[in-house]
C-alpha cells in the first residue's frame, strides 16, 4: 500500500525549482539528458514517421504503466506516451545536485508482499516479474496538539501512546475498534485485485475462482461479523459510529489515517480500504517499507516489465487530442503532427477533465460532459523540497513526520497537516554523502483559487509562494530540532498548485476527485466512445498508489480474453 503520504496517497507534482540557493534550473531535464534520475533507465527520446499499436497508453503515471506493462505481459503491442522526459507522472522522482527527490508517493507497504492477499502494486510487479529492494520500519513521528510522540504499527505498541497522550477511555476505545475491524480484513481482501475485470469475463476470473474462499471468510466471522461485512462499502464513519466510539483522539487518530490514505476523512473513505489498511498496518509483525532507490525505483520497476515484455514507452510525446473516427477511437495526434494508431483501444491515464481536453466537440454525450464537469475536485499542494547537511541533525531522525495544529479545524483544512518525508535516512545514497534529502507537503488541501490566474513571474506570485510555504518550513524545523537552518540548505524548491497544472498536467493542479464513500462512486473505466478507455486515480477505486495500480490491472485485464487472464492468474498463484 503506498499512501496519500502521499499516502499516501497521497502523489505529488511534477515541480518546477521555484526556489533554491545554488540551483536555478528547471525540473524539466534538458533533451540532452542520458539517463534518468538514478542512472539505471535510459532516456526514450519521442518516436518521428509512422507508428501504431494495439493498444495506446496516454500518460506513464503509475496506473498508466501498470496497464501498458500488464498488457505487454499479455503480448499485446503497447506503446505508452508520456509528455514529459520522465516517467512516472505525480509519482516520478528527479534529482538536483545529487539530491534524489520524491515528488510523491513516500510511505509505502506491501511492496515485497505475494499472494491473493498483496497489495495491487505488488501483484502487477509479480506478474512482471519485478521486485524492488525495501528498507522496512515500524514508526513514523507525529506532533499533535496533544504532544508528540514517535508512533509504532503493530497490534500493542501503539496501546502505550493512547495509555499516555489520550488515556484509559481511548485504550478501550481502540481495542474495541480492532476487535471489531480486524477479523472483516478477510472479507476485504478476499478477492486478488488482479482477478478483477471490466466486463462479464468477472464472474469467472473474480467471482467464480474465489467464491470458496469469500464463503469460507464470511462463515469465520460468524452472523455478526458477516453482517459488518456488508458495511465494506460504506464510510467508515459508520462502523465507528456503531461502535458508539466517542474519545475525541481516537476519532480525531481515524480521521487522520483516513486522510493520509485517500485525502478524506472517515466519512469520505469506503469501509473496505480502512479495513485493509488496518490489516496491514495492526497485524503481528508489520512493517512499512521504503524502496531503497526511493519512489523513482517503483516507476523503473514498472518500465522494465514494460519493456521486458515488448512495450514501448515513448517519451516528449505530448498527445495533443484523440482521434474519433467512425464513432470509435482509433488512435491519437501528437503536438507534432504525428498519428499513433490504436489497433484495438486508447488508454486515458490522463485526469477524467484533462481526457475530455483531448476529445473533439461532439465527440460525448452532453450528459457524460456534464456529469465530468460537476465532478467535486480535490483541493492542490504546496511542496517543499530541500537538500541538506546532516550535520547537527538527530542520528536517530525518523524517516516520516505528521505534523497537525488543529484538531478543531478539521485534517482537510488548508495549512493545517504537513507531512515530511526524509528518505535519505533509510537510503543514503538519494543524498550526497553526509547529507540529507527532504520532501514536505499540505496534501491535497491548498485551494487553487488562491493562485488562479496569477503570472508565475510576477512579485505577488513570488510572494505568496513565501507566505504559503511559511507552515511546512516551521513543521520542518520543529521535526528537525535547532541543528536544522533554513539558510544552510544547498537546495531549497517551493511547488504551488501552479506548478501541479504546468508540469502534471492536471486541471486546476487538483489531487483528483472529491468523492466521497456513500455519497458517490468513482467512475467505471469504460467510456460512450467504444475503444477508449480510462484508468489512473478519476476512475475505480480512486486515489493513491495502491487504487491507480488496480485500475491500470482493470483495464488491461478487460482488453484480453478470459482466458490470458487466467492463466496470467494461474502462472502467479492467485
Amino acid at each position: 500500500m503506498a499512501a496519500h503520504f502521499c499516502i499516501w496517497t497521497l502523489q505529488s507534482p511534477f515541480l518546477q525549482n521555484i526556489r533554491t540557493s545554488t540551483v536555478r534550473s528547471s525540473f524539466i531535464r534538458s533533451s540532452s539528458s542520458p539517463t534518468s534520475s538514478n542512472g539505471n533507465l535510459p532516456i526514450k527520446e519521442s518516436f518521428s514517421g509512422e507508428s501504431e499499436a494495439d493498444i495506446v497508453v496516454i500518460g506513464s503515471g503509475i496506473g498508466g504503466l501498470c496497464c501498458g506493462a500488464l498488457l505487454a505481459r499479455y503480448d499485446q503491442d503497447v506503446i505508452v506516451l508520456e509528455s514529459h522526459d520522465l516517467p512516472g507522472g505525480a509519482a516520478h522522482s528527479f534529482e538536483i545536485k545529487g539530491y534524489k527527490f520524491d515528488s510523491g508517493p513516500s510511505l509505502f507497504s506491501g511492496l515485497q508482499s505475494r499472494g491473493p492477499q498483496a497489495n495491487p502494486l505488488a501483484q502487477v510487479l509479480d506478474a512482471l516479474g519485478e521486485s524492488l529492494p525495501c528498507s522496512k520500519y515500524d514508526s513514523w513521528m507525529v506532533y499533535l496538539p496533544e504532544g508528540d510522540f514517535l508512533s509504532r504499527i503493530g497490534p500493542t505498541d501503539f496501546f502505550k501512546d493512547l495509555e499516555k497522550y489520550a488515556g484509559p477511555s481511548a485504550v478501550k476505545e481502540w481495542e474495541k475498534l480492532l476487535g471489531a475491524i480486524l477479523p472483516l480484513s478477510s472479507a476485504a481482501m478476499a478477492l486478488p485485485p488482479l482477478s478483477i475485470r471490466g466486463d462479464l469475463g468477472v464472474l469467472s476470473t473474480a467471482a467464480a475462482r474465489y467464491a470458496p474462499s469469500l464463503l469460507k471468510s464470511f462463515i469465520k466471522m460468524g452472523p455478526q461479523g458477516a453482517l459488518g461485512a456488508t458495511k465494506l462499502l460504506r464510510p467508515f464513519s459508520e462502523i465507528v459510529d456503531s461502535l458508539g466510539l466517542k474519545d475525541p483522539f481516537i476519532r480525531n487518530w481515524i480521521d487522520l489515517l483516513a486522510f493520509l490514505l485517500a485525502g478524506v476523512k472517515s466519512n469520505g473513505i469506503l469501509s473496505a480500504e480502512m479495513i485493509y489498511m488496518f490489516a496491514e498496518w495492526y497485524k503481528p509483525g508489520c512493517t512499512l517499507e521504503y524502496p531503497i532507490d526511493g519512489s523513482g525505483a517503483v516507476v523503473e520497476a514498472l518500465v522494465r516489465g514494460l519493456e521486458k515484455f515488448g512495450g514501448r514507452l515513448s517519451l516528449k510525446s505530448h498527445v495533443e487530442n484523440i482521434v474519433i473516427e467512425n464513432g470509435k477511437a482509433v488512435g491519437v495526434k501528437l503536438r507534432n503532427g504525428q498519428f499513433v494508431r490504436a489497433r484495438k483501444a486508447v488508454v486515458s491515464n490522463a485526469s477524467m477533465w484533462d481526457t475530455l481536453k483531448l476529445l473533439p466537440p461532439g465527440a460525448l454525450p452532453d450528459s457524460y460532459i456534464k456529469g465530468v464537469n460537476t465532478t467535486p475536485q480535490c483541493e492542490s499542494f504546496m511542496h517543499l523540497h530541500l537538500g541538506f547537511d546532516a550535520e547537527g541533525i538527530a542520528d536517530d531522525l525518523e524517516i516520516h513526520h505528521i505534523v497537525v495544529n488543529d484538531w478543531d479545524r478539521g485534517v482537510d483544512a488548508d495549512q493545517n497537516v504537513v507531512l515530511i518525508s526524509v528518505p535519505s535516512v533509510l537510503s543514503p545514497n538519494l543524498a550526497p554523502p553526509g547529507k540529507h534529502v527532504l520532501h514536505a507537503y499540505c496534501p491535497g488541501t491548498e485551494p487553487f483559487g488562491l493562485w488562479e490566474g496569477l503570472d508565475r513571474r510576477s512579485a505577488e506570485y513570488k510572494n505568496l509562494k513565501s507566505q504559503r510555504s511559511e507552515v511546512m518550513w516551521r513543521a520542518v524545523e520543529r521535526a528537525l530540532g535547532p541543528g536544522f537552518k533554513r539558510e544552510k540548505c544547498e537546495v531549497s524548491l517551493v511547488g504551488t498548485p501552479l506548478t501541479h497544472q504546468r508540469f502534471l498536467r492536471r486541471n486546476r493542479g487538483t489531487y483528483g476527485p472529491a468523492i466521497e464513500a456513500g455519497k458517490g462512486t468513482f467512475p467505471g473505466h469504460s467510456t460512450p466512445i467504444p475503444q477508449l478507455l480510462c484508468c489512473g486515480d478519476s476512475t475505480f477505486p480512486g486515489i493513491g498508489v495502491p487504487a491507480v495500480a488496480a485500475s491500470g490491472a482493470i483495464v488491461a485485464n478487460s482488453l484480453v480474453t478470459v482466458s490470458k487472464h487466467s492463466e496470467l492468474l494461474d502462472a502467479i498463484g492467485l
